[in-house]
């Protein structure tokens, strides 16, 4: 399930390294004090602000800009909807004024999807130490299924014959530097393909692809 949420133009620049930090904190506020699931593997993902205007230092929300939640489980969804509903606040001035809910599509087996935050994908070398994964490096959709299978089978579904790659091919794919939390990310601008059984590509479709869905990288569209 799609949570698609209209929001508020915004008085005020939000900065690039806050965006996402804010976005993050207030789906855990929406989700409220019986959150299970903080720091555990996330079946659910959410995009960036979407329709807004690019600033040289950061961005500003319009009263046509959206962002989407997406989730496995529905409850939770529903959770998130109910938070909302108590308290639609997100940051400077942000406020959610309409949700529209959007059920998960039936996909074809093989699936492009074109990401609505950056896709990171993290390949642990040793304790403390670890590689950020770019699009065109050819270890990236090992790493990239590996994590949609220890989803898939978290979520009790069959992780047989699922497959995660980058389209290399794309001409536009770029690589971004997203910092989160003083932490700098290096994560990609580029279509994913995901292979598999319909229910596995939805199932991607609605918890995102690579590492750390659930502050806000490798949402789908």
């Amino acid at each position: 399930m799609r949570l698609l949420l209209y929001v508020s133009g915004s008085p005020s620049i939000i900065y690039f390294n806050q965006h996402q930090v804010f976005l993050t904190g207030a789906l855990h506020k929406w989700i409220g004090r019986k959150n299970d699931i903080h720091g555990k593997l996330s079946l659910y993902s959410f995009s960036w602000l979407q329709n807004v205007d690019i600033m040289s230092h950061g961005i500003r929300a319009r009263d046509d800009s959206y962002f989407f939640i997406t989730a496995y489980d529905t409850t939770l969804a529903k959770r998130i909807v109910q938070g909302i509903q108590d308290d639609p606040t997100i940051c400077f001035g942000i406020e959610v004024r309409g949700i529209a809910i959007m059920e998960t599509p039936v996909f074809q087996s093989r699936q492009e999807f074109y990401p609505a935050s950056p896709v990171f994908v993290k390949k642990y070398l040793e304790p403390g130490k670890d590689k950020h994964l770019l699009f065109n490096d050819p270890d990236a959709g090992e790493h990239m299924t590996t994590v949609l299978k220890r989803k898939l089978c978290q979520a009790g579904l069959s992780d047989e014959g699922v497959t995660v790659s980058f389209n290399a091919d794309y001409p536009n794919a770029k690589a971004k530097m997203i910092t989160y939390k003083t932490i700098n990310n290096k994560a990609s601008m580029c279509p994913v393909v995901v292979e598999g059984t319909p229910e596995q590509v939805a199932f991607a479709w609605e918890v995102g692809v690579g590492n750390c869905t659930g502050i806000g990288f490798g949402a789908l569209k």
